[in-house]
């Protein structure tokens, strides 16, 4: 199953009601046992999904009648990132271990295979200009970057998994952001992509917490409330920041322009 989102203008942001922000920005129900499901969203073409394989396996969906090619990767990169228990992927018959949060980047052409009892499985995939190698990546051996602090509630660590530098691709960037104990806000102060959207995935929220999103221009913010896996989409004139009621983590993914991580525009809280 694949739906697909039209792109929007700030200004309808502004006016829109609740069930209107989550109908044209919030991506829920990815994870269902034994499917693979996913949203397309016109901005920047991204494609963001979730593979549960349960019993048995799960190959990636060509979804032909939205891609308009015989596979899904035949014009596209792919970023996975694995929010369940021990899994393996395997892509052009290669098998690739991914424990709790290991990443894989699967490049244009290749063939993927979803397998694990435990696991479920987080992707994202953008249009390729060309096709670069598959890389695995474990959590456990990327370094952080420590940001924000105990006192400003924001304290995070930021795992770049992919991001224009190590590992190349096309346009494709991803990573996770593990909040502190203790702290709520991920990405704040905000900032804005101008050329790129970026994709939000909460996960590791315990049942009853939620996070609010905030989202919007940045003087016409709106919010939107969020469980555990589920995921917002974050158009290039749009800020994005939350604050959770627990613990968690999230996993972000960019699309657009260029890969250059550093192409982003701060925002200041006084214009918030």
């Amino acid at each position: 199953m694949i739906q697909v989102r039209y792109s929007t203008s700030p200004a309808s942001a502004e006016t829109a009601t609740t069930a209107d922000l989550r109908e044209s920005f919030l991506v829920g129900d990815l994870f269902v046992s034994g499917e693979a499901r996913a949203t397309y969203t016109h901005d920047d073409r991204m494609v963001v999904g979730g593979a549960v394989p349960a019993d048995g396996e799960l190959g990636l969906p060509a979804w032909t009648d939205v891609l308009g090619t015989d596979s899904h990767l035949e014009g596209r990169e792919l970023g996975v990132i694995n929010v369940g228990g021990a899994g393996h992927v395997v892509v052009d018959g290669e098998k690739f271990e991914l424990e709790h949060l290991d990443g894989l980047f699967v490049g244009r052409g290749s063939e993927v295979t979803f397998v694990g009892a435990d696991a479920a499985y987080y992707f994202v995939s953008a249009p390729a200009h060309t096709a670069y190698p598959t890389a695995a990546l474990r959590h456990s051996e990327v370094e952080p970057v420590a940001l924000g602090s105990a006192e400003a509630a924001n304290e995070r660590n930021l795992f770049r998994y992919v991001w224009g530098q190590d590992v190349k691709t096309s346009q494709l960037q991803f990573g996770v952001t593990v909040i502190a104990s203790g702290s709520v806000w991920n990405t704040f102060p905000p900032h804005l992509h101008d050329r790129r959207t970026e994709i939000y995935c909460y996960v590791d929220l315990d049942e009853s917490d939620r996070v609010f999103h905030f989202m919007g221009k940045p003087g016409e913010t709106r919010h939107l409330v969020l469980r555990n896996r589920e995921a917002v989409i974050s158009p290039p004139w749009s800020i994005h920041a939350g604050a959770g009621t627990g613990s968690y983590a999230f996993i972000w993914a960019m699309a657009g322009e260029n890969n250059v991580y550093t192409d982003l525009s701060p925002v200041a809280v006084e214009d918030l």
